[in-house]
């Protein structure tokens, strides 16, 4: 077996990460910061480290649909200068803001007039960027503004880097074949796990697998 099939068999034996959950995940963080808010739009990025570029993984509100897989330079507006600086921020009035990227704004097909937004890293590596679009400014929210978006930039790390995860492992899938292939993808994702029965039950696979190796 080669290529996709290796890797949707890997899928179903519980062996590699499923994609959709972690999007799945990430779109639900998306979706709860958006009402929490009352925000017109909240949105994920991932950082593309091969393409230097940011890449829209999850969206709620506005331009929900069309701008999944949208990408745009990694320094672009505010979202490149938080990620570059790996700082919060609060902007109440973009059209103020030299960093704001109009332009890039209008390609989205929506132009906010405030943004809140918050790195996201794992381990002092940045993934990418949570954003909120022009928040209620009547919303009560118990903790300070700023503070909440980043419990849920907690989770949006979290997601993005099971997401990664899940991509390299289907990278090394598709690029191999035969048992060699399945160690070497139990192999990246043992490097990443950091829950003990995920990696117990991997341990076993792998076992099972070089075992028919050596048969």
């Amino acid at each position: 077996m080669t290529g996709d099939g290796t890797y949707q068999e890997a899928v179903a034996a519980g062996m590699l990460p499923s994609e959709e959950s972690h999007r799945a995940l990430l779109q639900s963080i998306v979706d709860v910061a958006r009402a929490i808010f009352g925000a017109k739009a909240s949105s994920i990025f991932l950082l593309d480290h091969d393409t230097d570029e940011l890449v829209f993984e999850a969206v709620s509100g506005e331009g929900a649909g069309d701008l999944i897989g949208m990408r745009i330079p990694s320094g672009t507006g505010i979202a490149g200068w938080v990620l570059v600086t790996s700082q919060p921020i609060v902007i109440d009035d973009l059209s103020q803001d030299p960093r704001f990227s109009r332009d890039a704004a209008e390609r989205t097909g929506y132009v906010p007039t405030s943004l809140m937004a918050v790195p996201l890293v794992n381990q002092e590596t940045s993934l990418g960027v949570l954003q909120v679009l022009d928040r209620a400014k009547d919303r009560n929210v118990a903790l300070g503004a700023i503070d909440l978006l980043i419990l849920f930039a907690n989770q949006a790390s979290i997601g993005l880097d099971l997401l990664q995860t899940a991509r390299r492992a289907r990278a090394v899938a598709e690029r191999g074949d035969g048992p060699e292939a399945v160690v070497a993808r139990l192999a990246a994702l043992l490097e990443r796990s950091e829950d003990d029965a995920a990696a117990l039950r991997l341990l076993e696979s792998l076992e099972t697998v070089l075992t028919r190796l050596v048969e």
